[in-house]
């Protein structure tokens, strides 16, 4: 468990929301999953919500905009976000917004990679993103299923200095990405894998949960799907699933003898 009070360093991810045709609905299923508490939805802020775990800011859900698709986005530290969006256009990515100012809280975009990957920046103000990872119901991963996985890692290392670590039991083309002074990865970056022929680039999160199999239990009953059923892997227990609204998330159990690297700060 890492609680953070600081602003995330460049490159690190800091934040997850999930878009939602009724965000209260949505509120309730990953009450349900992952034991957030989501206060109701305030206008002042469009209807978008915080959740919180033990008092920690872990996650939002906002309303989906009319003619899109449910999704979590991931987003991804800076302290330039205006010269990242100008960066990140220069190396063969899509600005999708041009940079918001969110009151006091920060600054954000959304882009898109060279394969069309969605993802969010923040530069954070007085809200810094997630207070709280790698603990139950919180940010504990984060994959991006690229279909150029090549050119993909070329355009976040160029906009992060990211540096990537090939992982062989994941398969070809898959590689963990780090800050280049730290040996802890961040998440992973590889192919579409198992994904239908015909899904498009993506990032996937991953919350963590105490007990899979009752995650995913709950996650039906409260209508959810199960995407891919739950598999015992080298880091531990996952499972692949979407909200009521097809929103597609991971939870994992983690293998105890794996411990998660320390993100406080």
């Amino acid at each position: 468990m890492s609680i953070r009070t600081s602003p995330w360093p460049n490159g690190i991810p800091c934040w997850a929301d999930v878009s939602s045709t009724d965000v209260r609905r949505s509120g309730a299923f990953y009450t349900a999953v992952l034991g957030w508490t989501v206060p109701e939805p305030d206008e002042q802020w469009g209807g978008y919500v915080t959740a919180e775990v033990d008092g920690h800011m872990v996650a939002g859900i906002g309303p989906l905009e009319d003619g899109g698709t449910a999704a979590w986005t991931l987003y991804l530290a800076t302290d330039d976000a205006q010269g990242l969006v100008d960066r990140a256009t220069e190396h063969g990515g899509t600005a999708l917004t041009p940079v918001i100012d969110v009151g006091p809280l920060g600054r954000m975009a959304v882009l898109a990679d060279p394969a069309g990957a969605r993802f969010g920046l923040w530069q954070a103000g007085t809200m810094i993103g997630a207070g709280l990872v790698n603990a139950p119901g919180a940010l504990t991963w984060e994959d991006l299923r690229s279909t150029d996985p090549d050119a993909s890692r070329a355009f976040y290392a160029a906009l992060f200095g990211h540096e990537f670590d090939a992982v062989e039991m994941a398969g070809p083309g898959y590689a963990l990405f780090r800050l280049p002074d730290e040996r802890a990865p961040l998440g992973g970056m590889g192919p579409m894998m198992d994904s239908p022929p015909g899904t498009p680039s993506h990032w996937l999160v991953y919350f963590s949960v105490p007990d899979t199999d009752a995650a995913v239990a709950v996650a039906e009953t409260a209508g959810g799907r199960v995407l891919a059923p739950a598999k015992d892997t080298a880091f531990g227990r996952m499972a692949w699933l979407a909200d009521p609204d097809g929103a597609a998330f991971t939870v994992m159990a983690h293998d105890p003898d794996r411990p998660q690297p320390d993100r406080a700060g």
